[in-house]
């Protein structure tokens, strides 16, 4: 708990608007692709064909679209930033390797691979000062 705590102090420290634009952008570009998910589901379905084979197709359909709609929502906003970015951690790693099992295309590589270092800095920086999480803790 210490720890999180110091990251946080150290993120209000050190926050720029720059950085939380580009929170922002990552939880609307997470927000539009869920949304994109759910209105072309077989085409979701076709990119989790290769580890349909281990089962668990029909849950993965249901997890992913409204994971990156809610958590891009809440990445968006700086609400519970950290918790959020870990719901899609899985959904981003499952991205990378599905690449590699299945036929591999260079722009989703590109795209799941950037989304998933800017996730894992934000895990490590926080929601910074001009969040909900920030604005909540000054509430107190």
């Amino acid at each position: 708990m210490n720890s999180v705590k110091s990251l946080n102090k150290w993120a209000n420290a050190h926050t720029y608007l720059p950085v939380d634009l580009v929170r922002i952008t990552l939880g609307v570009f997470l927000f539009f692709k869920g949304v994109y998910f759910i209105t072309n589901i077989q085409y979701l379905q076709d990119l989790i064909s290769p580890i349909d084979q281990f089962g668990g197709g029909m849950m993965l359909l249901h997890y992913i679209a409204p994971a990156h709609i809610m958590g891009g929502i809440m990445i968006a906003f700086g609400l519970l930033t950290r918790w959020a970015i870990m719901a899609q951690l899985p959904i981003l790693m499952g991205a990378v390797i599905i690449n590699f099992m299945g036929q591999m295309h260079s722009q989703n590589l590109l795209f799941s691979l950037l989304t998933f270092v800017v996730c894992i800095a934000f895990l490590i920086y926080g929601s910074g000062k001009n969040s909900a999480d920030y604005y909540f803790k000054m509430q107190e």
